[in-house]
């Protein structure tokens, strides 16, 4: 009997859930809005839906588990979400355990972040290596590490949150606690901020502000260049202290490469010695938004 595995990838926005085969076949899909001004209950609600449906759907298959992307920090050993600011009512909640109840099957739980990495891993440009680091650019940014072919979480599963290195040191503040965190210099966010200080206009948006960098308006191409410095910066300690063969950047931000990748690899030339003298590889991650999909659904294949 054919194994399959079901994936949900659980966003503020979206939740959306598959069945996919051991080749990485998406065998079946649903994609529904999450409902978070319903509550919590309706949110577990709909996901425990979208599962057994696509487990009545695969009834002739075997499933192999159920893996869920979630966004937030999280306790891997109880199974909770700590410290998500896009989930109202699910901090410090066992989620999985509550889900696992439900459907009357194991669940594993995963940082959304790192089932990206996972899924660039298994079917993405990470196919080929083992260790890779991948940093999310979107509103925030995220990030994932995979070594040895595994999500690496640390001693209670908080590993990988990237977008809290340092990359000035009296840098913005953000609302992790910290100043000068690289999310508060090279995210949507960020870039939307600083064509706010530049005057770029009423409420730009990132994309317009990406729209007035390819009309060349300088202001605009300064600002991806400032991305790029904290990007290269980031990215030039994660080489040090690792020394993988791959990293890759994906999320909304990245239509920009053009505009924010030369700064950023002259910025990894100059403060990285590994990188200087390796082979090492910065490349575009290759999903999109299905990567935490992938992910989720190759969870209960790695551990199975």
């Amino acid at each position: 009997m054919a194994r399959y595995s079901i994936g949900v990838d659980l966003g503020g926005t979206n939740s959306r859930a598959a069945a996919v085969s051991e080749q990485g076949a998406i065998l079946e899909s649903i994609a529904i809005a999450t409902d978070l001004a319903a509550g919590r209950d309706r949110v577990i609600d709909d996901i425990v839906s979208n599962i057994a449906t696509l487990r009545d759907q695969m009834r002739n298959a075997d499933l192999a588990g159920v893996g869920i992307g979630v966004p937030g920090f999280i306790r891997m050993k109880e199974g909770m979400i700590v410290g998500s600011h896009n989930m109202p009512g699910f901090d410090n909640f066992p989620v999985r355990d509550e889900i696992a109840r439900r459907l009357g099957s194991p669940v594993i739980l995963e940082n959304d972040a790192n089932a990206a990495a996972l899924g660039e891993k298994w079917m993405g440009a990470g196919k080929h290596v083992d260790d890779l680091v991948l940093l999310t650019l979107g509103t925030g940014i995220g990030g994932g590490i995979i070594s040895g072919g595994k999500v690496l979480h640390g001693f209670v599963g908080m590993a990988g949150e990237l977008g809290h290195i340092t990359v000035v040191p009296n840098g913005n503040p953000c609302g992790c606690g910290n100043t000068g965190c690289v999310e508060k210099h090279a995210s949507a966010t960020a870039i939307e901020s600083m064509a706010n200080l530049l005057a770029l206009g009423e409420n730009v948006s990132a994309k317009q502000v990406y729209e007035l960098a390819r009309q060349g308006e300088r202001r605009a191409i300064r600002i991806f260049e400032a991305m790029g410095l904290a990007l290269g910066t980031a990215l030039a300690t994660l080489i040090n202290v690792f020394n993988f063969p791959l990293y890759l950047l994906s999320g909304g931000v990245l239509p920009a490469w053009e505009f924010f990748a030369p700064t950023m690899m002259a910025e990894i030339e100059r403060r990285s010695f590994t990188f200087r003298n390796t082979e090492t590889k910065i490349a575009p991650a290759e999903l999109g938004n299905a990567a935490g999909l992938y992910g989720a659904a190759y969870l209960p294949f790695c551990h199975s």
